[in-house]
């Protein structure tokens, strides 16, 4: 399916360049966000984590 939206989409005249460039730009923006909101999850967990393990060292 998406090999022949791309076939299509390649296709068309004029603007499609522009077009292609501004779907890579958004495919980019959103691999960015999702790539930072997932790295802030991860260090939420080490920081979790840390804070667990050194409560349970003083203890």
């Amino acid at each position: 399916m998406l090999k022949r939206f791309f076939k299509r989409f390649r296709s068309q005249k004029g603007l499609s360049g522009v077009m292609i460039a501004l779907l890579l730009v958004l495919i980019g923006v959103g691999l960015v966000a999702g790539i930072n909101v997932w790295l802030t999850g991860q260090k939420n967990n080490i920081m979790t984590k840390a804070n667990t393990a050194i409560n349970n060292a003083m203890q």
